[in-house]
């Protein structure tokens, strides 16, 4: 991965600690529930993959979650999905997690609009042809219980005020390709 297109290579390095999920993996392809069905993948059902994750850094305070494609055809890549005040004694969110009303999140977790402009997990819609897109799946280790940012704030205010306060990033980076037609 070159760093121009590597959405952590200006941010500051920070440790890395361990994610999994039983409906994504590092390098596979998203499963077509993690698919936008709202932008017209067939199958698509823009179900939030579920995610644990241990061995956080001591002194973690919250959580956040993203889900971000640098590759969308876009000047700012696609930001999916944006979860934060996730408290530091939750180590898991199930699958659908990211619906809009939010049921599996813990509560006092804010879930931001994505680039979409909802406030829940959209699913994988590269255009068709376009390639290969890498989703990167992320639990953000913060030192701060609260990042207070505003519900309405963008993904991309979040990502830059959590820059600060990131003490440790485990990582899923997953793919989704669509055909041309």
């Amino acid at each position: 991965m070159t760093a121009a297109n590597n959405p952590f290579a200006r941010l500051p390095r920070v440790p890395s600690f361990e994610v999994k999920s039983t409906a994504v993996a590092d390098g596979q392809p998203l499963l077509p529930s993690q698919m936008s069905g709202a932008f017209g993948i067939p199958g698509g059902r823009d179900i939030s993959p579920d995610l644990t994750w241990s061995g956080a850094p001591e002194g973690t305070r919250s959580f956040a979650v993203t889900v971000f494609d640098p590759d969308a055809p876009t000047m700012s890549g696609f930001w999916h999905w944006a979860v934060a005040d996730i408290p530091a004694a939750v180590t898991a969110l199930p699958a659908g997690a990211g619906d809009g009303a939010g049921p599996g999140l813990p509560q006092g977790a804010v879930q931001f609009p994505n680039d979409a402009g909802l406030a829940q997990y959209i699913g994988a819609a590269p255009p068709a042809g376009h390639g290969r897109h890498r989703y990167f799946i992320t639990v953000h280790a913060l030192d701060v219980e609260e990042i207070g940012v505003p519900a309405e704030s963008t993904p991309a205010v979040l990502s830059f005020t959590m820059a600060g306060h990131i003490l440790g990033r485990a990582t899923i980076v997953a793919t989704a390709e669509t055909p041309a037609a």
